[in-house]
């Protein structure tokens, strides 16, 4: 009767109530993740100084004490908090996309790793939601195995941003960092390195899938020394979920760029997401464009302790071969035509 279209309209109002809200959720989570990223490390140094011209200045100076007492505390597989992986925020984060993470074969917690993620896209959306979170459950697809996604050391010299980076178990990819945690953290890690960098980050752009790949060795000859296993990674969709002007071999703007690239680590890109409050407009939120990432099959990598070019090039090729055997198998699978070719530079 009429008392059950009432409830009816009632609990279609509070579904489509909670609908919305859960979306709204989604935007903040993604919208924080991205001011972090651009802007978290330059605000916190301004605001430490800010606060150490002013009565509370001994706050700040306690805190720069502690950051010289902790400063090596990164190279040393940082300091990571399964209650911050674990936030509520990162489940809205994946979902907003959404991110999936797909596993093609189990890894053995006797061996170390080194997952080579491609392509870069403009934030390493996926590589970030997978490895530095638990959204995705990558522990439970990957027991007994510790993650670490790798980036800039630069980043880890930032007060406050160091310790949120770290606490998703975020670690410099750099020679000190690498080394301790394969050599002297046991078995069982996982050091994700987005072997493109700020160079693929250059070449980004939706409908593209290319990767920098074929002079990237360091990771290769890391491997050996270790003999750590390599694990080629691809993210189907990272490159569309942001739009990017691309300058030109030899123009002013790629001039300009690759003297940040060389000089500071990283590449400025000029690009755009959505708005804040519509899809139709310009602004810094990613569209929301499926990721999804697939972890393939290891390849065995003897322990070489001195590697020659020779060996590097061999099992470079190896991965690369991989590489391009896991996009071709995957591809049909996440919305690419069979003709889609990986371009491999």
């Amino acid at each position: 009767g009429t008392g059950s279209s009432i409830l009816s309209a009632l609990q279609d109002l509070f579904w489509l109530s909670k609908s919305k809200l859960e979306k709204q959720l989604q935007i903040i989570s993604v919208l924080q993740w991205v001011l972090t990223f651009l802007i978290m490390g330059i605000a916190c140094t301004l605001i430490l100084m800010y606060i150490l011209c002013t009565d509370c200045w001994a706050i700040a100076a306690l805190y720069l004490a502690w950051l010289v007492f902790d400063w090596n505390t990164p190279k040393k597989g940082g300091r990571r908090s399964q209650w911050v992986r674990n936030w509520a925020i990162w489940r809205y984060f994946r979902d907003y996309f959404p991110i999936r993470l797909v596993k093609t074969h189990n890894l053995l917690t006797t061996r170390n790793y080194i997952f080579g993620y491609h392509p870069h896209g403009i934030m390493g959306l996926g590589a970030f939601c997978n490895f530095s979170t638990e959204a995705t459950g990558v522990s439970q697809k990957f027991p007994g195995i510790r993650p670490y996604l790798a980036t800039l050391a630069g980043n880890f010299r930032m007060p406050i941003l160091r310790d949120y980076l770290m606490s998703g178990g975020i670690c410099p990819v750099n020679r000190d960092s690498i080394d301790y945690i394969l050599s002297k953290n046991g078995s069982g890690n996982a050091i994700i390195i987005v072997v493109g960098g700020a160079a693929e980050s250059l070449n980004c752009t939706a409908g593209k899938n290319s990767v920098t790949l074929k002079n990237r060795k360091g990771f290769v000859k890391l491997a050996l020394q270790h003999g750590a296993d390599l694990v080629p990674v691809y993210s189907f969709g990272e490159n569309e979920v942001y739009k990017q002007v691309i300058f030109e071999e030899g123009s002013w703007g790629r001039w300009v760029q690759k003297k940040f690239q060389k000089h500071i680590g990283f590449a400025p890109c000029i690009f755009h997401g959505r708005g804040l409050f519509s899809s139709n407009t310009w602004g810094l939120l990613p569209y929301s464009k499926p990721i999804t990432t697939v972890v393939g099959e290891p390849i065995t990598i003897p322990k070489i302790d001195d590697p020659s070019q020779k060996e590097v090039d061999f099992y470079h090729s190896m991965y690369v071969d991989s590489l391009i055997k896991l996009f071709d198998k995957y591809k049909s699978k996440f919305g690419l035509p069979e003709t889609e070719v990986l371009e491999v530079n």
